[in-house]
């Protein structure tokens, strides 16, 4: 009895370990885990034209029948599921470019637009220095140089006449009665006669009907104030005299601007009539008032003008390079990589690895440096961000629900949820008249100062203004409206006059 209880218990074990041999086989545990891999490998593909087709395998799109490329895998990094990943195909399509971030010397670039002015210290009223009747002009025109010393005109005075007869007579008696001698002589002095013109009437014994005006400085007469047979008083101005050997160059400077700019610093220059010219100046004088209209100060440049080259209205173009001392080995970032949505700054950084996988961060701004940007917080020396294309990245992360420029994540109670603010952003372009980059700074500026309005950018080639706002809180009209009223024509409005004409000369756009 015991014997076959033995046997039972022996077989009933072989069964098991038989059919746990079968049925639990090597093949099927590498079948199952290999299918678990392929569902991770599960694919996602999307058309670059029309973004919301999502499809599980390569094909056309069924808008456009463009190929679709692959948008992402399910087996991407999954730690940070914040992480915008694109394939190298996508980017690449996207004209998406990173550089690394480094540490730059803080050098501004400061444009600066003006005009050539004559020296108002050169500056020479030519008057009559005794009342008469002009009886011959020997300048008769503007722009007629003249020298120190030369005639300009000749006048004919009866008071002159009777100081001259009383010289004379005071000459005959002039032993016995110096002072009275010397009075006489002293008054023709008073009358800016000259010693030799004295002697003359001296040594003649006659009395000169007319007396010649000389001219007290050299330069070029910049306009003239009398004609033949005018009476004039004493102190008349004749003719207005510019000396050009010296002219300034006077800038206007924007009050944000003006704490990059000071006193010494040197200003490379173009004038624009003379094409392929290069001057540099320092700065002499800055205007402590600004304008209240133009919102603008002088600066002011002192250059010797040898040969006459640089006259008074040409316009000139400066660029002063203002190194900033206070931001000095701070990292400096390409303009292009900023996305600023008029409160945030934004840039996308590239995780490490060969595959385009991209976070986005959001940094703290210094100053402007021309194209580019001091960064204050935000990056770190060596990492890598997106400088061209960020535009692209920032698409992508909107069209998955992830944070972006426009979607940021909510807090509540200090805990930040995934789960983004959606805003109704909307893209726009229209034309705005204009000329130059002082135009693209006023347009952008009063574009930006809309509330709503994310992005601005003005083309001074094409004269389009591209523009990305919340449409729930702005529109066309109110921008457009904005942009009038600081002097720009738009497509739908028109600026006001008085405005339009306060604009600096190189602004002005209407023929």
């Amino acid at each position: 009895m015991k014997r076959q209880t033995i046997l039972t218990t022996g077989a009933l074990i072989l069964g098991i370990f038989l059919g746990w041999a079968v049925f639990h086989s090597p093949e099927k545990v590498e079948e199952s885990h290999n299918h678990s891999a392929e569902e991770k490998k599960a694919e996602i593909w999307t058309c670059s034209m029309h973004p919301q087709i999502r499809m599980d395998k390569p094909g056309k799109c069924p808008i456009c029948a463009m190929d679709l490329i692959l948008l992402h895998s399910n087996t991407s990094s999954e730690s940070d599921v914040m992480a915008i990943h694109l394939t190298k195909e996508a980017a690449q399509l996207a004209n998406v470019l990173t550089s690394v971030v480094s540490r730059q010397n803080a050098e501004k670039e400061v444009r600066l637009y003006g005009k050539v002015q004559a020296d108002e210290r050169l500056l020479q009223n030519q008057v009559a220095y005794i009342p008469g009747r002009i009886e011959k002009l020997m300048i008769n025109f503007t722009g007629e140089m003249v020298r120190k010393g030369q005639p300009l005109a000749l006048i004919y005075s009866p008071e002159l006449v009777t100081a001259q007869q009383e010289l004379l007579e005071a000459g005959k008696t002039k032993l016995a009665q110096p002072e009275i001698y010397e009075a006489a002589k002293e008054k023709l002095h008073q009358w800016k006669l000259t010693d030799k013109q004295i002697s003359e009437i001296e040594n003649s014994g006659k009395v000169q009907a007319n007396m010649e005006v000389e001219s007290t400085a050299n330069g070029i007469v910049t306009a003239r104030r009398v004609n033949n047979g005018d009476y004039v008083s004493q102190g008349s101005v004749l003719f207005e005299v510019s000396d050009l050997s010296r002219v300034w160059v006077l800038f206007d400077a924007y009050e944000s601007d003006l704490p990059f700019l000071k006193k010494g610093d040197k200003v490379e220059f173009a004038i624009q009539a003379l094409p392929g010219s290069a001057y540099s100046g320092t700065i002499m004088f800055i205007d402590p008032v600004i304008d209240p209209v133009n919102r603008v100060a002088k600066v002011r440049l002192e250059m010797s003008n040898p040969g006459g080259k640089l006259k008074p209205g040409m316009f000139a173009t400066g660029i002063v390079k203002s190194n900033l001392d206070e931001f000095k080995d701070k990292l400096v970032i390409p303009r292009s990589a900023v996305l600023w949505t008029g409160k945030r700054s934004i840039v996308y950084v590239k995780q490490p690895g060969e595959e385009p996988v991209f976070n986005i961060r959001e940094i703290e701004l210094g100053p402007q440096l021309g194209n580019s940007y001091v960064v204050i917080d935000g990056l770190k020396d060596g990492e890598e961000i997106v400088t061209q294309g960020a535009f692209s990245v920032d698409a992508a992360a909107q069209l998955e629900g992830k944070p972006s420029m426009m979607n940021q994540p909510v807090e509540t109670h200090g805990v930040t949820s995934s789960h983004p603010v959606s805003v109704k952003s909307e893209a726009l372009q229209f034309k705005v008249s204009g000329n130059c980059e002082m135009c693209k700074d006023r347009i952008e500026t009063a574009a930006k100062s809309v509330s709503g309005l994310s992005t601005a950018d003005w083309s001074s080639e094409t004269k389009m203004l591209h523009v990305q706002f919340d449409g729930a809180k702005t529109n066309s009209d109110v921008i457009q409206k904005a942009i009038a009223k600081v002097g720009h024509d738009t497509e739908k409005y028109k600026a006001p006059d008085d405005v339009y004409k306060e604009l600096p000369e190189c602004c002005l756009y209407r023929k």
